[in-house]
């Protein structure tokens, strides 16, 4: 069972797609996330620190939202793994205080955000 977090702790995330194999696929090479579905519109990812989902049920809203961003050990090669898989990278890796991040576009057009410590 996960283990519940404190208050005030971002808990979940969850994607509006319109391809769950799709998405299962891309962030699963990607990132080695895990899935469980629940039924032909709901799977739930966990990435061994945080779950989420992803659903057919709702529209899918790419812009006006936060900036998801996950951390990688490696982020050259995490680039490699996400062109190899179709994302788009809109923002090149560049540095700012305690790292370097970039910013790619995946399969539904979601911009998200990639970063690790320097």
């Amino acid at each position: 069972m996960k283990e519940i977090g404190a208050n005030g702790q971002v808990d979940y995330v969850e994607f509006n797609v319109s391809d769950i194999p799709r998405a299962k696929k891309f962030y699963g090479e990607v990132f080695d996330w895990l899935f469980t579905d629940y039924g032909p519109t709901y799977t739930e990812f966990s990435d061994g620190r945080i779950n989420g989902g992803f659903t057919t049920t709702e529209a899918i809203t790419t812009a006006g939202g936060p900036l998801v961003i996950f951390y990688a050990k490696n982020l050259v090669e995490t680039q490699k793994k996400l062109q190899a898989a179709g994302a788009e990278i809109v923002k090149p890796i560049f540095a700012f205080p305690g790292g370097e991040r970039l910013h790619f576009k995946d399969p539904e057009g979601y911009i998200l955000g990639v970063w690790t410590e320097t």
